[in-house]
């Protein structure tokens, strides 16, 4: 099998677990620089071209697309789906996941359990925005932000009020959401694959700070789900479509809540805290689904919607 890695740094430690574990189960693998893909558009033969050479025929493609190459990247994985190569998240599920409005819009349609959630455009707006999250302390977020970034608690109603006044400001898109106070600053990240919870870990902010991520200096930890958390990122996963993904949750006063689902979540956290080789079930799952297309009729084949 020839699989194809869309990543803008090979050196990065999911990237090269991706290469490790797909060269062990005997498959040739190519880490491609997203930016440097370039496409001939064609109904013919639509092709990619890397660095000034046409690239040859993958069976698959794995895209480690980051949040600020989103639409040039799933541009890509668009063209790799034309060319019949199985992506394992399809371009239109990226998409998706990764606007966040869209995504918890998605997720509430469903019923999926969601912190009080608004956005609004005119800050004449404010005062009833904060209002129907349940007042301060809340959390405001850039709808463009990842890795904790452009996330805000506010604990009063004027704090709230200066600082959504400062992004509208800027214009930028941001939604304001109750804070779950009795999460206390730790979340659940629960890593999905093909339909199952395959690990996870529990992340705490450090003193003074109510944002997880690890990027931001957050403590990984080993917890148990209850079934209700379990089938919660099970169900978050197939409403965005991803067959990969990281579904970020907290423990509520009135169950879990969906915080994020992520189709790109980072493995070195995962991997090291559940001792679970991770990136050898994502190969996994790979063969698992190229096997099946390659025993299913030609006509009704279908690799890539996007």
């Amino acid at each position: 099998m020839k699989v194809a890695i869309l990543s803008r740094n090979a050196r990065l430690y999911s990237t090269r677990r991706l290469v490790e574990a797909a060269i062990a189960r005997g498959h040739e693998v190519k880490v491609l620089d997203v930016l440097r893909c370039y496409m001939n558009i064609t109904s013919h033969q639509p092709g990619i071209h890397y660095r000034g050479e046409k690239l040859e025929v993958f069976d698959a493609v794995i895209p480690r697309i980051g949040a600020s190459v989103t639409f040039y990247g799933t541009a890509v994985l668009r063209q790799f789906e034309m060319m019949n190569v199985f992506p394992l998240n399809e371009s239109v599920a990226v998409t998706r996941s990764r606007d966040k409005l869209r995504s918890l819009q998605l997720l509430a349609r469903k019923g999926i359990g969601l912190p009080v959630t608004g956005f609004a455009h005119n800050p004449d707006d404010i005062d009833d925005l904060i209002a129907q999250v349940g007042g301060a302390p809340l959390v405001i977020k850039l709808l463009e932000g990842t890795q904790g970034i452009g996330v805000v608690l506010a604990e009063t109603k004027k704090a709230a009020e200066s600082v959504i006044q400062a992004f509208m400001g800027l214009n930028a898109n941001i939604m304001v959401q109750e804070y779950i106070k009795e999460a206390g600053g730790s979340d659940i990240r629960c890593f999905v694959i093909d339909d199952k919870v395959v690990a996870t870990m529990k992340r705490q902010a450090p003193e003074g700070e109510f944002r997880s991520n690890l990027h931001r200096g957050g403590q990984a930890s080993l917890i148990q789900l209850t079934p209700e958390e379990r089938s919660t990122a099970v169900r978050a996963a197939k409403i965005m479509g991803l067959n990969v993904c990281g579904v970020d949750l907290l423990r509520s006063n009135h169950g879990p809540v969906i915080m994020e689902v992520n189709s790109s979540p980072g493995l070195q956290g995962i991997e090291t805290v559940s001792g679970k080789d991770i990136a050898s079930s994502i190969i996994q799952f790979i063969e698992k689904r190229i096997k099946l297309l390659e025993h299913t009729p030609e006509k009704s084949r279908t690799r890539g919607k996007g």
